[in-house]
């Protein structure tokens, strides 16, 4: 039984199934049917890449493994077994014999004030479709703004967090709004600005120091305003309040910061390292040796540095789920266990267009060179759709971005305190275990309000009227949608308010607050069956 078909659970189901040739049952609970390839999700949000090159189809991929789609809500370790809820609002529960944690992560949060409200993660593909069409909208309306100030502010992102993803996800963005200025200048001559913050001391600060003076140096010489030891230290609904004191008027706040452990590893009650399951070198949890962890769920203690436990890292992951499943296949007497030792050799960071980092076998590269190694990196190592994503690659050298909106995904249905960010929430869906709060329907009650959509003039933002996938109304979460739109005109000052009138979709009137019969968006969940 697995949990989780990220890097590290996907790799142990693909691993297991091959060694075990039918001899087992090998079943996998995911709540989606895809593996998603997490770090071309900076390529989908600027445009060059389409959502489904990224995801890899479980059922096709692993023929031979039953999949339950469905989220774990509890494990039981002296019954053996794993209690779900599946997409459709339904419960299970299944058995086990072993039982391998590897539910990833989510987006870390601080406390900071605002930031809950008015930000928004890069963990899943609701979050890049969000963003592209978010950004696109913005620079949409910089360009028919009258008020120099209002298209200063669309025009204006702020990225949190100078890591891989963060770093990834400035340089592509950058490119992207650079890219839609030139067909469409903004009339006020205002250009597109781009912050990246950190309070490390450099850019990319887990990884060499050349590797990070070439990301850097690529960033500033595209515009990219680099602000090592700054963070932020208040959002609102205006903007950011930055810890050197200096105000940001912003529609666009991204978190970076880092990710956290799903929340299902600390409620299994076992020992714990920064929430990650403790386990040890074979990958087996002490005193329970039928249940396995790996990936971000587990604290794997580092052979090539004594003392230390490996990070969270999509390559690490990828590695252990392959020990992951000798070591199951060793318990049943197939094989001899293996611990898990692996020394890195070589890092890669795509900044867009022809321009990456990278440094194989301790090479040092930058330019052009650098690009190909880390997309022939990315391409070798995904597991399915590599033809498809060098096609797009290729239209994407030689034909421009298409630059439009498509409305699937609300500021609302993608909040940052989630524990499924692989699911974006839709009005009246069921809860998932984690996000219940009063009662069935309702969403998670997180000490943000997460959830409900921004308002106007938050960072995260509101478009205007008449603009297709319209979001927020001003100044309140999840309130009036654009007018003379599909998908109705949700009624002021309330959150997943009145629907338009002569559109389908019911919801509580101006002025009700939300009770049991209106409940919160909640996790994805069909409503079209009796």
């Amino acid at each position: 039984m697995i949990v989780g078909a990220g890097f590290a659970g996907y790799r142990t189901a693909r691993t297991l199934a091959r060694r075990a040739r039918g001899r087992a049952d090998i079943t996998l609970l995911n709540p989606t049917d895809y593996f998603l390839y997490l770090p071309l999700l900076p390529q989908v949000a600027a445009g060059i890449l389409e959502p489904r090159r990224v995801t890899i189809s479980l059922s096709e991929t692993l023929p031979h493994v039953r999949l339950v789609l469905g989220e774990a809500d509890g494990i039981d370790l002296d019954a053996r077994t794993v209690h779900y809820t599946d997409a459709e609002g339904e419960t299970g529960t299944l058995a086990y014999d072993r039982l391998v944690v590897a539910a990833g992560s989510v987006n870390k949060l601080l406390p900071i004030p605002g930031v809950a409200e008015h930000a928004h993660g890069f963990r899943g593909l609701p979050e890049a479709l969000y963003l592209r069409d978010h950004v696109t909208r913005q620079m949409e309306l910089a360009a028919s703004a009258g008020d120099p100030k209002s298209c200063a502010a669309r025009c204006t992102f702020v990225v949190v967090g100078a890591g891989y993803t963060g770093t990834e996800v400035a340089a592509h963005g950058q490119l992207f709004t650079e890219a839609q200025v030139r067909k469409h200048p903004l009339r006020s001559g205002l250009r597109p600005r781009w912050l990246l913050l950190d309070i490390a001391d450099r850019v990319l600060p887990e990884l060499d120091e050349r590797l990070s003076r070439t990301a850097d140096r690529v960033l500033r010489e595209r515009g990219v305003d680099v602000r090592m030891g700054t963070s932020v230290k208040e959002a609102t609904h205006d903007g950011v309040l930055l810890t050197d004191g200096e105000f940001v008027d912003t529609r666009t706040l991204v978190w970076c910061v880092g990710v956290r452990p799903d929340p299902l590893a600390e409620s299994l009650g076992l020992p714990l390292e920064r929430g990650r399951l403790l386990v040890d070198p074979h990958l087996q949890v002490p005193g329970r040796p039928e249940v396995f962890a790996c990936g971000d769920a587990a604290a794997v203690p580092d052979l090539e540095r004594p003392g230390e436990y490996t990070p969270p890292t999509a390559q690490h992951a990828w590695r252990q789920g392959k020990v992951c499943a000798h070591n199951i296949a060793a318990s049943f007497g197939d094989g001899e266990r293996r611990a898990y030792r692996h020394k890195d050799i070589g890092f890669v960071v795509d900044l867009g267009g022809v321009k990456a980092a990278a440094n194989p076998l301790g090479v040092p590269l930058s330019g052009v060179a650098a690009g190909v190694v880390t997309r022939g990196y990315h391409l070798a190592a995904m597991p399915g759709n590599r033809v498809r994503v060098a096609a797009d690659w290729l239209l994407d050298a030689v034909l421009p971005r298409q630059a439009v909106q498509l409305g699937l995904v609300r500021s609302w249905s993608v909040p940052l305190d989630t524990a499924s960010p692989e699911l974006a929430r839709v009005p009246d869906g069921p809860p998932r275990d984690g996000d219940a709060d009063d009662g069935p329907g309702k969403a998670k009650a997180s000490r943000s309000g997460s959830g409900q959509e921004p308002a106007k003039n938050q960072p995260g933002g509101e478009p205007a009227k008449n603009q297709p996938g319209g979001e927020s109304a001003k100044n309140q979460p999840g309130g009036e949608a654009a007018k003379n739109q599909p998908g109705g005109d949700p009624a002021k000052n309330q959150p997943g308010g009145e629907p338009a009138k002569n559109q389908p979709g019911p919801g509580p009137s101006s002025g009700e607050a939300l009770d049991e019969a209106h409940p919160a968006p909640g996790p994805v969940r069909r409503t079209d069956l009796p």
